[in-house]
């Protein structure tokens, strides 16, 4: 069924908008820094994202010839590629998070608490690529086995009760301010992640790649 891929993007945007909303609280240097954070971030998250679509076709054509080695490679390949661009982005952005920032805000007194924010932010999002790269390409995995319901399950829960649970209590409670947020957010990605991936490798267990052969 289509409307619980729908309902988990939707789920995944909702709750960035949500964060953008809770950096407003914060400030606008808070909201300034998030915002470039953000957009460098979804910059490379558009590799893992095509890969994502790509596996859901691959394994849906391996799914239709009952090749369950077919199924693996395919799965197990683009998770590799995914993952494996997103670690080379993060190292980049260690390398170089002020540099990146610069690109999108002026280097000049004005801009100096919004920037400073943003590297911090950026520092976080380097872990963030990681189980950004997973947990897509994860979700495209199974739904090429026509598995929907379950990572909509998953996508509440990690992204609206882990990321936004441990990112507003951090914020606000802990007053790690726009760092929290950002720290909520890869929490929950990094559940959803790890929900989608051993999902992935219980499949033949959970009978999602068919009957077993006889």
């Amino acid at each position: 069924m289509l409307w619980p891929i729908g309902a988990t993007m939707a789920l995944e945007m909702g709750v960035f908008a949500l964060a953008a909303y809770f950096m407003g609280w914060i400030g606008a240097p808070a909201v300034a820094g998030h915002a470039v954070a953000l957009q460098i971030a979804a910059l490379t998250f558009m590799v893992p994202l095509g890969l994502g679509q790509a596996v859901t076709v691959r394994v849906g054509l391996a799914l239709g010839r009952g090749d369950r080695a077919g199924i693996t490679r395919a799965g197990w390949t683009a998770w590799g590629l995914g993952v494996g661009f997103m670690g080379l982005m993060a190292l980049g952005i260690l390398a170089a998070p002020r540099t990146l920032v610069t690109l999108f805000l002026v280097d000049v007194p004005a801009n100096s608490a919004a920037i400073v924010l943003a590297v911090s932010f950026l520092r976080i999002a380097a872990a963030f690529q990681l189980v950004d790269g997973a947990q897509v390409i994860g979700a495209g995995m199974l739904r090429g086995l026509h598995d929907t319901r379950w990572p909509l399950v998953f996508a509440l829960v990690g992204y609206w009760v882990v990321g936004l649970g441990i990112g507003a209590w951090l914020a606000f409670a802990a007053d790690w301010q726009g760092v929290g947020i950002w720290v909520g957010l890869a929490s929950g990605l990094a559940a959803v992640a790890a929900l989608m991936l051993a999902r992935w490798v219980m499949r033949d267990r959970l009978g999602l790649t068919g009957p077993a052969p006889a």
